[in-house]
C-alpha cells in the first residue's frame, strides 16, 4: 500500500494515543494492538474510508477511536485506499502555570513593541512659529 496518504499529524498522534491507551488498560486490545502486520497509516486510511463510506461528515472521538480499533481487532481487512481529505481536530491543550505566563508575558511584550514601533513611525506636526518683527529684551 502507498504510504502517500496526508492527514494532519495531530489527527494521527490524537488515534494513536487513545489506541495505546486503551492497550495499556485492555489486555485483549494490547494482544491486537501488537499485530506486525498493523500500522497507524493504514488505520487512519481505514478510518476515513469507512468515514467516507457513511456519508456523514461529523463524528464523536469515541465513534472514531472505535473505528480505528476494530481496524486492530479485524484480520481481514484489507485493500484500503489511501486519500486525502482534512480532518478537524477538536481538543484542548492543557497549558503549564509556567507557560501560560510566559504566553502572558510573550503578548504583553509584543503589544508593547507593537506600540513603541507605532509611536515612533508618526512623525509629529511641525510647529507653526509666529515670526514677530520686533524683540525686545531688558535685563
Amino acid at each position: 500500500m502507498s504510504k502517500d496518504i496526508k492527514v494532519s499529524d495531530p489527527f494521527k498522534q490524537v488515534v494513536l494515543a487513545e489506541l495505546t491507551r486503551r492497550a495499556e488498560l485492555d489486555p485483549l486490545f494490547a494482544k491486537s494492538f501488537s499485530k506486525p502486520n498493523k500500522n497507524i497509516d493504514d488505520c487512519i486510511s481505514y478510518v476515513l474510508n469507512t468515514v467516507k463510506q457513511s456519508g456523514i461528515c461529523g463524528f464523536t472521538d469515541d465513534e472514531v477511536f472505535g473505528i480505528a480499533a476494530h481496524y486492530w481487532d479485524e484480520d481481514d481487512i484489507a485493500n484500503l485506499e489511501p486519500m486525502k481529505c482534512k480532518v478537524v481536530v477538536n481538543h484542548t491543550i492543557q497549558l503549564t502555570a509556567e507557560e501560560i505566563q510566559a504566553a502572558k508575558k510573550e503578548a504583553r511584550d509584543e503589544v508593547m513593541n507593537a506600540e513603541m514601533n507605532r509611536l515612533r513611525a508618526t512623525k509629529p506636526a511641525p510647529r507653526k512659529v509666529e515670526e514677530s518683527n520686533s524683540l525686545s529684551f531688558e535685563f
